[in-house]
């Protein structure tokens, strides 16, 4: 760790403010047929355990859904410092890893699948109309966990991502690509994410 790394890892361990208990990066299919980018993947699960993480979420944004075989089969054979669940298209298992990986699952698609859910178990008697609520949606969804933080490099753009659990997350946006992302990029995060006052819509 460079001298800069260490003074931003010393700010971040002695400041009073929190850290974020569970992380998003968000990337694209682009990213990961960089060279190494699975090998920064692996770094950044780590860094974000080393500085108090409970999950961390992947999403990976695709252009053509084929890919999203190729790529699940890639994240299988990753070295994660803990169990991690791999989602796709038309998978509607919910995820309760430590690292969840949503592939090419759009959150609109999500979100709609939950509630059309909902909706045949209302129509079949199983559920009352007035016990719908908030729970009663993250039951549903493939990825129920809020990200404290996203992060996402190279470009201000989330794209179709988890739209119920990101409402209130705060987002990071930095100009480096994903391929060049480094251990100071992500401790420049935190110290963003610690000087923030979170309002959860209020």
């Amino acid at each position: 760790m460079g001298l800069y790394d260490r003074y931003l890892a010393t700010r971040i361990r002695w400041s009073d403010a929190s850290l974020p208990e569970s992380i998003a990066v968000v990337l694209t299919e682009r990213d990961l047929l960089e060279k190494g980018a699975y090998e920064t993947l692996e770094r950044c699960w780590r860094w974000a355990f080393e500085y108090g993480a409970a999950h961390v979420l992947v999403y990976v944004s695709v252009l053509d859904e084929e890919v999203v075989p190729t790529l699940q089969r890639q994240f299988g054979d990753v070295d994660a410092p803990c169990p991690i669940a791999v989602r796709g298209p038309g998978d509607d298992r919910q995820a309760d890893a430590p690292i969840q990986v949503s592939i090419g699952l759009g959150g609109k698609h999500e979100f709609a699948t939950a509630v059309q859910g909902l909706a045949e178990e209302v129509a079949d008697g199983e559920l009352d109309p007035e016990d719908v609520d908030e729970s009663e949606i993250e039951k549903r969804l493939v990825f129920p966990t809020a990200p404290d933080l996203v992060v996402k490099t190279g470009a201000e753009r989330l794209s179709d991502f988890m739209i119920w659990q990101s409402v209130y997350s705060e987002l990071y946006f930095t100009d480096v690509n994903w391929r060049d992302f480094r251990k100071r990029d992500y401790l420049r995060a935190l110290r963003d994410y610690q000087a923030r006052q979170r309002r959860f819509g209020r």
